[in-house]
């Protein structure tokens, strides 16, 4: 097989950095710009990049060729498990029920709404469609449905759709009496929106860099054009969304940028009002706002979820006509070794989401009497977060639950009685047995000597010996966590022998805000050390074969497998990199990009000297030697946003030019979709058996039967 060698550009082999120093980049050519990206000139640098692009597909599958069969037959199993005609728990919201149902051989679900329910099972008795995903879909080879909003009168739907990947939404707005769509169409716009009321509808238009940066005010039966602009966030660091209140007494503006956050009201029965801010920006503050509608006589409250003073947050409240943080109340203090989360606002009650030790824990508070009790989880490793909750005055809570061994449950809470009722389970069918397979927690020791959990999954019967291969997972940035989740199609390696483990690396929250710190910046070197040496325990205590170890990580997470396989070439057995964020130097370095601006406090500015040398120490594309690599898989999209095509494209590319092994380093570019991959529920399935038939055939085991 001749191996795909690009060429080298060379009047852009070096280029001149903000310090004058000379940071070679042979293929800079590969990037484009938005003018060029839309260009359809056969000659024109677009057409250059998409022939090499489509040429790597071309490879990358000669390569896989072998594997054609083994592709299939992982494609179906893993679809066969998947229950195609299906329907979500239905919820209630201003007195209609919601669900979505899946049809036989459906891609996407069918959005519909009730005005009662049928038998105690909650088995609908009458739902009317309201949004046919298929349908919508038909003729796209990309189709992403951002989000969907009611009017206050629950006659108006305003939703919006991306048929592109590159996350400009085009929203339209849907008479649901008569089920047919209005004229007003808002094009190269946000996700969502808020109404309010059924002629006014605020919404989220982008700058250049595809950032969300303005927010405008839309007047039904009104030319989009004069929309009339309400706020424009200046500050390029800083990205805006709009919601409505959980009360439905105002109209949300926030603004936030890594470190800090700003919110902006507007009372709903004033649209044409301006807004207010609630608190002044201040830097390093990051809060959350909830408000709390009053009753006759006595105003209301917001709740405000805060790090002024507190490293993992803590919970305030003040009221409605004095918001200086002089009239905060605290209502959860802060403590050294809880997170908190996120907060759950009923009448009567409260639902706290904390992290102790790396594990979600619920505590719910009964404000009329102080008394409190734990939601009780009981796996090694497990993740539960609040489920749909959009009415206050219930004294029922919907939160949803899931580990490495257990498909994803809904439960119903009574804040009151402490009753708790399992709603619905995902159901896996193919005979699926979950003690069949064991969960377990383990702790590497880092280089500094902290502690780093690692969640590891296994079927049963494979043995912890030192001769399983193993799949090492890891992301660790943005205080993102790595959540033990059950996924079906893993079952297709751990069934054929494969250990799989997620390491909890610093730069995520696993471990409180502290964790994050300790993984962004000047620290961000432990991110990756950190994962090394959960690879080193996983070999020294049997759950992997050190000649059959490999690693995955996508975005942020392909950042870290392409530093570390920098790093420890020789670890690893196989490396798989989706939509990897590897060259953040070019990237940081172009304020243009989506990915740029609002990350300074995230990775650092390379326009300052010290910033610039610390991220050049790890960047994966800039570190890259001659060295005998593992054999690597990177995926990709062609109309990603947010880490552009061109960086794994870039990598690939230079790691095979200085590839001194034996091993393939393959690119797969999925011409037609953006930083999530293919859509639907069995089109990105087609992927996983790709990266899956590649795992497998480096651990020797492409030809082995699923237990």
């Amino acid at each position: 097989m001749k191996i795909i060698v690009p060429p080298i550009a060379e009047k852009e082999r070096h280029r001149t950095d903000h310090h004058g120093h000379k940071r070679t980049d042979e293929y800079a050519w590969m990037q484009l710009t938005e003018g060029q990206r839309a260009a359809t000139l056969p000659d024109g640098p677009t057409q250059r990049v998409k022939k090499h692009l489509e040429e790597e597909n071309a490879h990358t599958e000669a390569v896989l060729k072998p594997l054609a069969k083994l592709r299939g037959k992982l494609f179906k199993e893993m679809k066969s498990r998947v229950k195609e005609d299906d329907i979500s728990v239905p919820y209630r919201e201003n007195g209609y029920w919601y669900a979505y149902r899946y049809q036989q051989g459906g891609e996407y679900p069918v959005h519909m709404r009730a005005k009662v329910l049928g038998d105690p099972d909650r088995v609908p008795k009458r739902f009317t469609d309201i949004l046919n995903e298929t349908a919508m879909a038909k003729g796209h080879d990309y189709f992403d449905l951002g989000d969907f909003e009611i009017g206050p009168g629950n006659r108006i739907m305003a939703y919006s759709v991306d048929i592109v990947g590159r996350r400009l939404y085009t929203t339209r707005f849907r008479d649901l009496k008569t089920g047919k769509d209005l004229p007003d169409v808002i094009a190269d716009a946000a996700e969502g929106g808020a109404f309010a009321d059924d002629h006014t509808f605020f919404y989220v238009r982008k700058d250049r860099s595809l950032r969300n940066a303005r927010v405008y005010r839309h007047v039904m039966g009104t030319p989009a054009s004069e929309d009339v602009e309400v706020f424009h966030e200046n500050n390029r660091a800083f990205s805006c969304d709009v919601f409505r209140s959980r009360s439905d007494k105002f109209i949300i503006i926030s603004t936030d940028s890594t470190l800090s956050s700003e919110h902006l009201l507007l009372p709903v029965n004033k649209p044409t009002g301006a807004f207010k801010k609630l608190f002044p920006r201040s830097r390093r503050h990051e809060m959350s706002v909830m408000h709390v509608a009053g009753t006759v006589g006595r105003p209301g409250k917001f709740y405000i979820q805060t790090n002024w003073k507190a490293r993992n947050f803590r919970l305030m409240v003040c009221g409605e006509r004095n918001t200086a943080k002089e009239a905060w109340k605290e209502v959860v203090p802060h403590r050294k070794d809880v997170l908190l989360e996120d907060v759950d606002i009923f009448k009567d009650h409260l639902v706290l989401t904390e992290r102790k030790l790396g594990l979600v824990q619920m505590r719910v508070r009964t404000l009329s009497t102080g008394n409190e009790r734990m939601i009780a989880f009981n796996d090694a490793a497990y993740v539960a977060f609040s489920g749909v909750n959009p009415e206050w005055g219930t004294h029922l809570f919907r939160y949803g639950y899931a580990s490495l061994t257990t498909p994803t449950s809904i439960f119903e809470h009574n804040l009151k009685t402490g009753a708790t009722t399992l709603l619905k389970q995902q159901e896996v069918q193919g005979g699926f047995t979950p003690g069949d397979y064991v969960s377990e927690r383990t702790w590497a020791t880092a280089k500094d000597g902290v502690q780093v959990p690692i969640s590891i999954v296994r079927r049963r019967d494979t043995p912890l010996n030192g001769r399983s291969p193993l799949l090492l997972y890891g992301y660790g940035a943005y205080g993102i966590n790595v959540e033990p989740v059950f996924r079906s199609a893993r079952l297709s390696l751990l069934d054929r022998g494969f250990v799989y483990a997620m390491a909890h690396v610093r730069g995520g929250e696993e471990l409180g805000r502290h964790w994050y710190e300790q993984g962004r910046m000047e620290h961000k070197a432990n991110t990756f050390t950190d994962f090394i040496a959960c690879a080193e325990h996983l070999i020294a205590t049997g759950h992997a074969d050190p000649k059959r170890l490999a690693c995955m990580g996508g975005s942020a997470g392909g950042l870290l497998v392409g530093a570390v396989a920098n790093m420890r070439p020789d670890l690893w057995n196989a490396v798989v990199a989706e939509v990897p964020f590897v060259d953040i130097i070019g990237t940081m370095m172009d304020p243009s990009l989506p990915l740029t601006t609002g990350e300074y406090d995230e990775w650092g500015d390379p326009r300052e000297s010290a910033a610039y040398q610390r991220m050049l120490a790890y960047a994966p594309y800039d570190n890259v030697r001659n060295a005998k690599y593992p054999a690597v898989l990177a995926v990709t999209g062609f109309h990603d946003s947010q880490v552009q095509f061109w960086e794994p494209a870039k990598w690939v590319a230079r790691l095979r030019r200085h590839q001194k092994g034996d091993d393939p380093i393959l690119l797969c570019t999925n011409m037609g979709a953006g930083h999530g991959g293919a859509t639907g529920r069995f089109e990105p399935l087609r992927e996983v058996a790709m990266i899956y038939a590649f795992l497998l055939e480096r651990a020797g085991l492409a030809g082995n039967k699923p237990l």
